[in-house]
């Protein structure tokens, strides 16, 4: 299985994109504005979409991605997400208002969109090149949210993807089960903006840490950094390291204890 980055920033900039995963060739997970690097082709291959929450940074391109490849596909792109992000882009993007309602056109029969809801604890199978199962993780952020843990279904390891999120004891309940391959967890704001932080359900690298303490005993995997703020990425990296640079504490002790590094844009990750 092989995971392309398309965006993993928390806002755009020059070579910064938001947060948007492409698996193998036929499985998108979140749609931020790094969807639009891919050639039509690309995007015309894509037959699902698993959404994380409804903000604009995980859905923008969503909507333009469809106006792009609609003619060259055979059937409805399949996007699954949460009941309540399937109603808030209803009410909200596919309103005949900001875009075109595609969930009902050409026609109610034949629709360029279909849209299917999933609940937290849920296993997805889908893939119609390369199946995958696809488990749907809690997460606690301002509006409904989730995260996934993605593997072939053929395969054991999982790509864990936590979503936007504060702390969030449950997912790493489930996750210290699962044969993890790779975590990719967000950390959108530096220790100097810990309060907005909090106030947003985002991760700072103080909390960070303390989300990381709850991974099992013996467990070690990769952890990337995402959704980092572009003016803050440099900031929010360089406060991880001195975590675990400080003295013998407890948070410096879990930071060295693990191999975290920065997701970029473009990488692709191979499982």
């Amino acid at each position: 299985m092989q995971v392309r980055v398309l965006g993993c920033s928390g806002a755009i900039a020059r070579d910064c994109r938001t947060t948007s995963f492409l698996v193998d060739d036929d499985l998108l997970v979140d749609a931020g504005t790094g969807v639009g690097d891919l050639t039509l082709e690309e995007m015309a291959a894509i037959d699902d979409v698993v959404l994380t929450h409804s903000h604009l940074d995980h859905v923008a391109a969503l909507p333009l991605m469809i106006d792009a490849v609609a003619s060259r596909r055979q059937r409805p792109l399949r996007v699954h997400a949460l009941r309540a992000t399937i109603e808030a882009l209803r009410a909200h993007v596919f309103n005949n208002v900001i875009w075109p309602d595609f969930a009902n056109i050409p026609s109610q029969d034949a629709p360029f969109i279909s849209f299917h809801d999933f609940a937290v604890g849920q296993t997805l199978e889908l893939g119609t090149r390369h199946a995958k199962a696809i488990e749907v993780l809690p997460a606690v952020h301002t509006v409904p949210a989730c995260g996934f843990a993605i593997r072939p279904a053929d395969g054991k390891r999982h790509w864990v993807f936590s979503g936007d999120t504060e702390r969030n004891k449950p997912f790493w309940e489930r996750v210290n089960t699962l044969d993890v391959a790779a975590l990719v967890i967000e950390t959108a704001f530096s220790n100097r903006e810990r309060a907005l932080a909090e106030r947003s359900l985002h991760l700072a690298p103080e909390s960070l840490a303390a989300e990381l303490s709850h991974i099992a005993a013996g467990r070690h995997y990769p952890i990337y950094i995402t959704h980092t703020k572009p003016a803050e990425t440099e900031e929010i990296m360089s406060q991880i390291a001195l975590l675990a640079a400080d003295a013998d504490t407890a948070l410096a002790r879990i930071v060295r204890s693990q191999d975290i590094r920065w997701l970029r844009t473009a990488s692709v990750l191979t499982f």
